[in-house]
């Protein structure tokens, strides 16, 4: 059915009323809503540093194979809540913003059963060919078994991966922050629990290796889907979810993708990005690559800065695009994308000048510290308009504009792609390389705000 066929819905009081996203100070509300996505987000990402950590004490080998299954983790939840989950959070917030609650409450309905379809195919892919994609990446012998083991179970619990990512992107849309931080929280914490319990052998667990940590994740996930799914079916969120109630429609499924769909090349992207990185990084000498690596370990925590202030735009952007203010949506983008800038910004000045303050928590070793100076001084200086460009990513999503924000990334990848051929070419030094580094971001960064600028955010 198409849009102009959809029948009048009768408007409760309630929905009429005009919504605080809508009206309230841009820079008080935006803050409100990333704090607590920030907590949860950092608390993801610590949850991952400690998975490495206990990863570790099991051996080389198994460390070396969670680096190898790694971005196919990463791409994982990049595709589900980043992506995917942009679309559903922009899509509920733009029908909100326009008074349509029966259209919101129909697009997260849709949204679970797309985390089941993608959750079921993501699983039967990667078990699969998780074997020649790991292969395909460089893993070999020891390393590449425990990369196998942890997939084979990880990606058993896609669907529930997906289920979690997009109940809280169901949540963001609304602008309740508060429900999918505190579960994105206690999964992060059940993680590390039940993962290092069963990896290890703990206490009266058995110890079942890699497959054990992967555990963790697949417990977690579920756990928190459960927790959410309990959540909105209650309704006390003002949007209420009616699995079975809801006649499916591609209209509904159209909602999400014409976002979604586009963003999915973005994650893709990064990870080419920063697998040219990596393997340019790595022809300097282990030495070069353990600094490079503390110096990522940094820009992992400050991407979900990021992120959560990204985030937060999303109902105040698509709210005031289906409510018909352009300006005040664009005000929003603007404001989200100075907060960010300023936040990774300052942290990027500060380590440029005093890189030991981070380095020395994981070496002293003056090789690898040199690098790490070195990672901090050509990087560092790029990490506000990094800042810049993923809060402003997700604000053009909010506001249905992906191809713009999407070209962006590609011009990142151009100019790494394109500096890394001719660092190789010339025998241009390290410090050549960390350089583009900050290069890339510069350029992710000004392409972003360009694409914003110049685009036309009026509702179609």
């Amino acid at each position: 059915m198409s849009r102009r066929e959809l029948p009048a819905r009768p408007v409760d009081s309630a929905a009429a009323a005009p919504s605080p996203i809508l009206t309230a100070p841009i820079l008080p509300t935006l803050m409100r809503l990333a704090l607590p996505n920030m907590g949860a987000m950092l608390a993801g990402s610590a949850a991952t540093i400690a998975e490495t950590a206990y990863v570790g004490l099991l051996g080389v080998g198994a460390l070396a194979g969670m680096a190898l299954v790694f971005p196919l983790i990463m791409l994982q939840g990049m595709f589900s809540a980043g992506a995917i989950g942009s679309g559903v959070s922009a899509a509920i917030a733009q029908a909100l913003g326009a008074g349509e609650r029966a259209r919101a409450e129909a697009i997260a309905a849709h949204a679970v059963w797309l985390a089941l379809v993608a959750g079921g195919l993501t699983s039967l892919l990667m078990l699969l060919l998780a074997r020649p994609l790991l292969m395909l990446l460089g893993g070999r012998g020891v390393a590449l078994d425990e990369a196998v083991a942890f997939a084979g179970v990880a990606f058993l619990g896609s669907a529930m991966v997906w289920m979690l990512n997009l109940l809280a992107a169901v949540l963001r849309g609304v602008g309740a922050m508060a429900a999918p931080s505190a579960v994105l929280l206690l999964a992060a914490v059940l993680q590390v629990l039940v993962g290092g319990g069963l990896g290890l052998g703990l206490g009266p667990l058995p110890r079942l290796g890699m497959a054990g940590v992967a555990a963790g994740q697949v417990v977690a996930s579920t756990a928190g889907a459960l927790l959410l799914l309990g959540v909105l079916r209650r309704g006390r969120t003002g949007l209420r979810l009616d699995l079975f109630g809801t006649p499916l429609s591609r209209a509904r499924f159209a909602d999400i993708l014409r976002v979604g769909g586009p963003a999915l090349i973005s994650p893709l992207q990064t990870i080419l990005t920063v697998l040219i990185l990596t393997r340019l990084v790595a022809s300097f000498g282990p030495d070069a690559l353990a600094g490079y690596g503390i110096g990522t370990r940094l820009e992992f925590l400050m991407v979900p800065i990021a992120f959560a202030v990204g985030v937060a735009s999303v109902p105040m952007v698509g709210g005031a695009i289906g409510a018909g203010d352009v300006a005040r949506a664009r005000l929003v983008a603007w404001t989200a994308g100075g907060i960010s800038a300023a936040m990774l910004g300052a942290v990027g000045l500060v380590l440029a000048i005093v890189p030991d303050a981070w380095t020395l928590m994981f070496s002293d070793a003056p090789a690898v510290r040199a690098a790490a100076s070195g990672y901090f001084r050509g990087a560092g200086p790029g990490y506000a308009f990094y800042g810049a460009g993923l809060a402003l990513y997700f604000s053009s999503l909010a506001a249905g504009r992906v191809k713009g924000v999407v070209l962006a990334g590609t011009v990142r990848l151009l100019v790494v792609g394109l500096g890394a051929a001719l660092i190789l070419r010339s025998g241009m030094g390290l410090s050549a390389v960390f350089a583009l580094v900050g290069l890339g971001m510069l350029a992710y960064g000004a392409a972003t705000a360009h694409a914003v600028r110049i685009a036309d955010w009026r509702r179609r």
